[in-house]
């Protein structure tokens, strides 16, 4: 009977793997079966076409163009607020941020060309996407930061334009915000005012929170399922109502009992190879709130080369 019941909480653990509550922008741990996804896609790439006429989006890594390497977490961050909000968007698809760290992971880190001139086309067929939201960090001042993005129509092999928005780092959350309604605007999809008011709902006013938030993504891609979990557990308590945080840990919590945390490491190790790539990741704070950036210690992050090129 002590058998029956243990073999039972061991499948009931397996299928909450598969089966845990997605977060708002979609799953934020790479799954096998995202893994198998970016294999295929790669595989099978001569014979995939893009979907003409479909809403579909994909959201890559934004480029640091700051020159301070403390503000890398926002590569991932700021993509991570747009797939969650565009998650809201009736009649839009978005890809899950998920399958574009696989397809990086499953690419060599992007020494397969993701980052070669003219690139778009490929991106956009390999995640079976009709729009490509790609961006840039800059900003003017130690305190300011300002974002631009560029979308590109992929079958028709042409970017529809750029918007750009900024502002102090304390209100990233607002600079975020503009960013998105420009993006919209530039895919020509249109929003109630309603649905406006509800997707200018932040995902925290406080930069500390969403640095933590940013910080847990990235460990959480790199297998460390630890500083994933204490990064996360740090958002919410500076903002209990921080998005996607408290999804995140029952992602971690599921991962642990199937495993997947251990085999996330065995893979990203197979994949790094003799690269200089580091699992470590400093628990100070990146340079969200401004401050000197000699005084603040570099956070590595893992890779996220799919920078966009666009025709």
């Amino acid at each position: 009977m002590t058998w029956i019941l243990r073999n039972i909480g061991i499948t009931l653990a397996l299928l909450g793997a598969f089966l845990v509550p997605r977060a708002d922008a979609g799953q934020l741990l790479v799954s096998p079966a995202d893994r198998e996804w970016a294999k295929k896609a790669v595989a099978e790439e001569k014979t995939l076409s893009a979907p003409a006429g479909k809403n579909t989006v994909a959201v890559l890594y934004f480029s640091n163009r700051t020159g301070d390497p403390s503000l890398d977490p926002m590569r991932k961050g700021i993509p991570l607020l747009l797939v969650t909000d565009l998650s809201g968007v009736p009649g839009l698809t978005v890809i899950e941020r998920t399958r574009l760290q696989a397809l990086t992971e499953e690419t060599a880190l992007g020494a397969s060309g993701l980052v070669e001139p003219g690139t778009a086309p490929r991106v956009g067929k390999l995640l079976g996407a009709r729009w490509l939201v790609g961006g840039e960090i800059g900003r003017e001042k130690p305190t300011r930061i300002d974002l631009t993005s560029n979308v590109a129509d992929v079958p028709a092999g042409t970017t529809t334009g750029k918007t750009s928005s900024g502002g102090e780092i304390e209100q990233l959350f607002e600079v975020e915000k503009d960013l998105l309604f420009g993006v919209l605007k530039l895919i020509d999809v249109k929003v109630t005012p309603e649905e406006e008011q509800r997707l200018r709902k932040p995902c925290s006013k406080s930069v500390t929170a969403l640095s933590s938030l940013f910080l847990g993504v990235d460990a959480g891609d790199r297998g460390d399922l630890d500083k994933a979990e204490g990064y996360y557990r740090k958002a919410l308590q500076v903002d209990p109502g921080v998005c996607i945080a408290s999804d995140a840990l029952k992602e971690i919590e599921a991962a642990r009992a199937s495993g997947a945390g251990k085999r996330s490491r065995q893979i990203l190790k197979t994949i790094r190879g003799g690269t200089t790539l580091t699992d470590s990741l400093t628990t100070k704070e990146p340079l969200l709130q401004g401050g000197k950036p000699q005084d603040i210690p570099v956070p590595r992050t893992s890779p996220a080369n799919i920078n966009l090129t666009f025709p």
